[in-house]
């Protein structure tokens, strides 16, 4: 049997027409949509927004371009977790299966996740970004630039109508007079990216420059999406004096805050970073000025004393000289004196070597030691041969011994013991079985009966004969009275 080519199609007579109910037709087109469109995304803006004590949240998707729109609905649940503003008017990226509602015969989306129109492609071009620039080596710790202890002009990269620039005139006046050069530039909307690169060109023409500190007050992500730009990043990379991001709040990371040379947390941190702090400084510095003076006192002090001790060492050079001299003579003549007789003591020590050498010399010892050799190799030989004579003699001698022993030796015990095998055949309890004699033995016991009286009529007797075994049943017990 054929099956139906969609669930719950109803199924008619051969060659009959197909009439379907409604509620039919809407089962049947909610099972095609709900099987070929379970998982899409969807972007547009709300609208007719509603939030009933269910806590479901129902609205109406429009197309921003065209007239057309959708209604929809996203159940609790996925209503908490969902990322956009669930609200009229808000551009949302949906993701949802769709469906047919068949009690009205309505298409509508069921929606499980709902985002900011664009975020997700947004936060996907930010990573590939980080990626790249991280592969390029721009966020490597290695070629972060150390900041000037103590700069003289520090360039400030922000809009001069935010809040960011007065935060940071604020905590660095505060802190130190130096002198802040502005380079004003948009830091939001479609523009910035171009207008921060160029201020960033700009504030390097100042020849004093120490130091740039690029800043923002904090926004929404979108409002930062400026300093993610590669052409910003790429612009703060390539700054020929170190610099300091301060951008959004101490939560916000941009790209930015990753290729600066040092990251602050806000605006105002970032003037803390840059510029020191006067009364600190100044106190620090008093105490380097003791510190330097104390060591110039001290140095002073030990110059003065070797000095004088130099003053008191020099004398005449040439009665300096006169003694080393007379000891340099004295010392000359007495190593001649050594040598002399280390050489002597040599010679003769050779003249001894070889009156021994001539006495130990290797062939004529060779030939005392080999004639020695064949001396005790014939002595050898001779006590060997005697030895084996006496031995063979010895042989001889106790092979005659044992022969003529030997006989009688054996004739004795053997004679012994044929007459302990007579007595002991005639002592066997089988030679008197031989002889026509036999043994009762009561069973199961296994013990010898004596008396006619040990057995009973019905007991099993063992027989034992000459060559075997009867077993057999009393039958009658007879005494020797015949009783």
């Amino acid at each position: 049997m054929a099956q139906d080519p969609i669930p719950g199609w109803p199924r008619s007579a051969e060659h009959a027409p197909r009439v379907l109910r409604v509620a039919e037709l809407n089962r049947v087109a909610r099972f095609v949509m709900e099987d070929q469109f379970r998982d899409v995304w969807v972007e547009g803006e709300l609208a007719d927004v509603s939030r009933p004590a269910s806590g479901h949240v129902y609205f109406t998707l429009c197309d921003a371009e065209m007239p057309a729109q959708v209604r929809g609905v996203m159940y609790r649940n996925d209503a908490t977790r969902a990322r956009a503003r669930l609200e009229n008017g808000a551009r949302v990226r949906l993701r949802c299966g769709l469906t047919i509602y068949e009690a009205r015969g309505t298409f509508q989306l069921v929606a499980r996740v709902a985002l900011p129109a664009g975020e997700g492609d947004r936060a996907a071009e930010v990573a590939r970004l980080k990626q790249k620039l991280a592969s390029e080596g721009l966020f490597d710790p290695t070629r972060k630039r150390k900041l000037p202890r103590v700069p003289r002009v520090v360039g400030i990269v922000t809009s001069r109508d935010g809040a960011a620039i007065h935060d940071v005139v604020r905590v660095a006046s505060a802190r130190m007079g130096v002198r802040l050069v502005l380079a004003h530039c948009q830091v939001q909307g479609p523009d910035a990216p171009l207008s921060i690169v160029r201020a960033l060109r700009g504030i390097q023409q100042v020849p004093e420059l120490d130091v740039v500190i690029v800043a923002r007050g904090g926004g929404a992500a979108e409002d930062l999406s400026a300093y993610d730009d590669e052409r910003v990043a790429r612009a703060v990379a390539a700054c020929r004096v170190p610099t300091v991001s301060g951008v959004g709040h101490e939560v916000d990371v941009t790209i930015v805050d990753l290729v600066a040379d040092v990251r602050a947390a806000t605006p105002s941190n970032a003037a803390e970073i840059v510029v020191p702090d006067a009364v600190q400084l100044r106190a620090e510095l008093e105490g380097l000025e003791r510190a330097l003076a104390r060591a110039l006192d001290q140095r002073v002090q030990r110059e003065r004393l070797r000095i004088e001790r130099l003053l008191r060492r020099i004398h005449d050079p040439r009665r300096r000289i006169a003694a080393p001299r007379q000891a340099l003579a004295a010392l000359h003549a007495s190593l001649e004196r050594s040598i002399a007789r280390r050489l002597g003591d040599a010679h003769r020590a050779i003249d001894r070597l070889r009156a021994r050498l001539a006495v130990h010399e290797p062939r004529a010892r060779l030939s005392r030691d080999r004639d020695r050799l064949i001396a005790l190799e014939d002595r050898l030989v001779r006590a060997m041969r005697a030895r084996l004579d006496d031995t063979r003699r010895q042989i001889v001698d106790h092979d005659r011994r044992v022969r003529a022993l030997g006989p009688a030796m054996v004739r004795t015990p053997r004679e012994r013991l044929a007459r302990l095998v007579g007595t002991l055949d005639a002592l066997s309890p089988l030679g008197i079985l031989a002889r026509g004699y036999a043994i009762a033995l009561h069973q199961p016991t296994g013990a010898a009966l004596v008396r006619a009286r040990d057995a009973a009529p019905g007991d099993r007797v063992s027989i034992r004969v000459h060559e075997g075994t009867i077993e057999t049943v009393v039958e009658r017990v007879r005494d020797e009275e015949g009783s």
